[in-house]
């Protein structure tokens, strides 16, 4: 039989309702990937006393998700290139390696970040041979950009034999414009290269009329902190973290964003963080900065998107720090939330509880095994909902193995539920409705987007009496809603039980392809799984990738319809124009219910 008989059966059966039970569970991943380091930190980096998590999984959540509705911001990382030598901690890379260049270029690109600005400390440095490096890898990535930040450093430990301050500046500027400003990668503002510096006005006097008169390309300088943005021949400026500040350098921020706005012909450079501590530094002043588990981090972001929105747009953000171990304020090992999930059966229901803030996790994603190696993705479930009716997928009988993994927000370091196990018997003589009907009052609604709407999800026996609790969950969800039930179960009894069922529209952001695309393999693999065994000795793989996209969508129609009726949030069915299916799930002992509603935002 031929790959197109195959998309015949599955797009029939999709059309005449027909479900077929028993679904292989077919690998999407696998336990070892989910909990591995998946960062550019070195693998032998261990969690340090300082804050600095060790080598993990963390969330690769786009990090712009962070920002407000329509932020056209470009998001930099700043890049020490220090690491490597006697005179800097052992963090189990060096800088100048170009195959750590290339997984840390790799981790951020992963992240959503849009580049790097590099602090520099001279022609004839370490760091110099690293720059190249990171050009070399920029320039490999189109779109992501690096840019210089001159260190005061430069001037200090690498100057020319007799050279003034300002003379040794002008050096290192001409050099720089000759060796990096003419990359392809190198970033620019207004067709002027991008260059900034680190405390050279505090250390040093400095003519900048002279030294922008020295170079031919008119670079577009960015200078430090409110003064920045007055500053002579001043393009923008850039904000900072401030460790002795009280209030985790709120104030500071909001002031800097405030002078901004009255530049508005000049770039403003927010700045993220997750806190600070230079205790582990060999010149730490004992400046500590709490990350609050997570929240200094969100706080920061949460500064910008209350002062910034799509009509008044944050011209860049630079993430302080990409990797400075010494100052404990590196996000390349993750941000430690300290949260941890645990997993539990309740009937044919897979829940789950959360210890710590849920607000620093981005998704859940639920995951059945038939080993406890091998996992297959039931798709994203957003913060607010707490359990899957297993049922729904119209996975065969059998004994399995699942988990919960709580995705953090952007960089934050991502944690997964111990196993547990089950027996399902959704598809036997043990399943059905036990004799119970779930319907919603009204069956559609209009929401403002933004806003919020209710409506009320009824269980009611249509004979005898049912004691049991009944769990109520939401699927087929976008990522703008978000749904919760008051309460979250129901007893029927020998009448109906009623919850209030509240919508909101945050008007989030979507997860990531990069983030979710595992999910969606997970979805057409599903439906193929119905099929696959009596194909896979006669179709070559080549053929099956080559044909197999005629039917993808029918084959992820069915993928996601399920016995029970329930659709995993990683599939979204809209009817038009911001209007969607929402499946409204009851699940209990032996049983699995289902209803739609219509949800239109406007």
């Amino acid at each position: 039989m031929c790959v197109r008989t195959l998309c015949a059966v599955i797009l029939l059966l999709s059309m005449t309702g027909v479900c077929v039970a028993g679904t292989s569970v077919v690998p999407s991943t696998t336990l070892a990937s989910l909990t591995a380091n998946n960062t550019s930190t070195a693998g032998s980096f261990s969690t340090q006393t300082n804050g600095n998590l060790g080598a993990g999984n963390v969330s690769k959540v786009d990090v712009h998700s962070l920002l407000y509705p329509g932020a056209n911001t470009k998001i930099y990382a700043h890049l020490l290139v220090w690491f490597g030598g006697s005179n800097h901690m052992n963090v189990g890379y060096k800088s100048t390696d170009a195959a750590q260049v290339h997984r840390q270029i790799e981790d951020m690109i992963s992240r959503g970040i849009d580049g790097v600005i590099v602090d520099w400390y001279g022609k004839d440095s370490t760091t110099d041979q690293a720059t190249k490096l990171v050009m070399a890898e920029a320039e490999a990535h189109p779109g992501f950009t690096f840019a210089i930040m001159v260190d005061q450093g430069a001037i200090k430990w690498d100057s020319c034999s007799g050279c003034s301050p300002q003379d040794a500046l002008i050096s290192h500027l001409q050099y720089i414009e000759r060796t990096y400003f003419t990359s392809k990668a190198y970033m620019m503002i207004g067709g002027h290269p991008v260059v900034t510096n680190f405390d050279i006005d505090l250390s040093y006097s400095v003519d900048w009329a002279k030294v922008n008169a020295s170079l031919s390309s008119q670079p577009a300088f960015l200078f430090q902190n409110n003064d920045g943005f007055s500053h002579v021949l001043s393009d923008g400026s850039y904000s900072w973290v401030m460790p002795t500040t009280t209030d985790y350098g709120m104030s500071y921020l909001k002031s800097f964003y405030n002078t901004g706005v009255g530049f508005r012909n000049e770039e403003t450079v927010g700045a993220t963080y997750k806190g600070f501590n230079d205790s582990l530094a060999a010149w730490g002043l004992g400046r500590v900065m709490g990350q609050q588990c997570g929240q200094t981090w969100l706080q920061t972001f949460s500064k910008i998107n209350g002062m910034y929105n799509s009509g008044k747009q944050l011209s860049a953000l630079q993430l302080v720090t990409w990797n400075d171990y010494e100052e404990g304020t590196e996000i390349e090992s993750g941000i430690d939330s300290c949260v941890s999930i645990t997993a539990s059966i309740s009937g044919h229901s897979l829940q789950w509880t959360i210890k710590g803030a849920e607000s620093t996790i981005d998704h859940y994603v639920p995951y059945v095994s038939t080993d406890g190696k091998n996992l297959m993705a039931l798709g994203d479930f957003y913060t607010g909902t707490n359990s899957v009716n297993l049922c729904s997928y119209g996975i065969a009988d059998g004994s399995y193995t699942l988990f919960v993994q709580a995705v953090g927000k952007p960089s934050i370091r991502n944690q997964i539920s111990p196993a547990v196990k089950t027996t399902l018997n959704c598809n036997g003589s043990g399943s059905g409705n036990s004799g119970l009907s779930l319907g919603a009052s009204p069956s559609s609604t209009t929401i403002a987007a933004g806003g919020s709407g209710k409506l009320t999800v009824s269980v009611a026996p249509t004979s005898g009496s049912f004691n049991s609790a009944v769990a109520l969950t939401c699927s087929g969800l976008p990522s703008s809603l978000k749904c919760s039930f008051s309460p979250q179960s129901v007893v029927p009894g020998a009448k109906s039980a009623s919850s209030v069922l509240t919508l909101s529209d945050s008007s989030r952001r979507a997860t990531n392809d990069a983030d979710r695309g595992h999910f969606l393999y997970a979805g057409w693999l599903y439906g193929f799984g119905l099929f696959g065994a009596v194909f896979a000795g006669s179709i070559q793989r080549r053929n099956v990738v080559r044909n197999i996209g005629g039917c993808a969508i029918a084959i992820v129609m069915i993928a996601t319809s399920g016995c029970g009726g329930g659709k995993s949030t990683s599939t979204v069915e809209s009817v038009g124009p911001n209007s969607y299916v929402v499946t409204i799930n009851g699940s209990g002992a032996s049983i699995q219910l289902s209803t739609t509603v219509t949800v239109t935002v406007q």
